[in-house]
């Protein structure tokens, strides 16, 4: 006697994600500039210059019972654009705690600006892909 095999697509009891832990990623861009005065004259990183920046956050969570997801994906969009414009069009420098503004401490920044607003951040990635770049925060 064959197993009959569950239809994914139709039966509901085989899609359950109640209680399954995922984690689920969104990522914004802004444009910023910044430099780098500790570096001897003549370097390139020393003049104010500007980048375009890819913010991008993972959040883990649980199904809770009736929900449909971790997170809903607009909300977690709002609140990751709420950070990235605090830092877009501006003077990274003239941030606080960014007077010396490596993607180390970008990310650090996002961040300590993103924990209350998301309990179940787990990484941030901070990157200028014009120049292949990438810095990862694991919490």
């Amino acid at each position: 006697m064959a197993t009959e095999l569950t239809d994914t697509q139709t039966d509901r009891t085989a899609l359950n994600i109640e209680g399954q832990v995922f984690e689920i990623t969104k990522a914004v861009s802004f444009e910023a500039a910044h430099y780098m005065g500790g570096k001897p004259e003549g370097h390139p990183n020393r003049n104010v210059h500007g980048h375009s920046f890819r913010l991008e956050v993972t959040v883990a969570g649980t199904v809770q019972p009736g929900a449909e997801w971790v997170q809903d994906f607009s909300d977690l969009t709002d609140i990751l654009n709420m950070t990235a414009e605090k830092l877009d069009h501006r003077l990274l420098n003239e941030i606080d705690g960014l007077s010396v503004p490596t993607l180390e401490r970008i990310a650090v920044w996002a961040a300590n600006d993103l924990k209350p607003k998301l309990p179940g951040l787990k990484r941030i990635a901070l990157a200028r892909p014009s120049l292949d770049e990438r810095c990862v925060l694991v919490l």
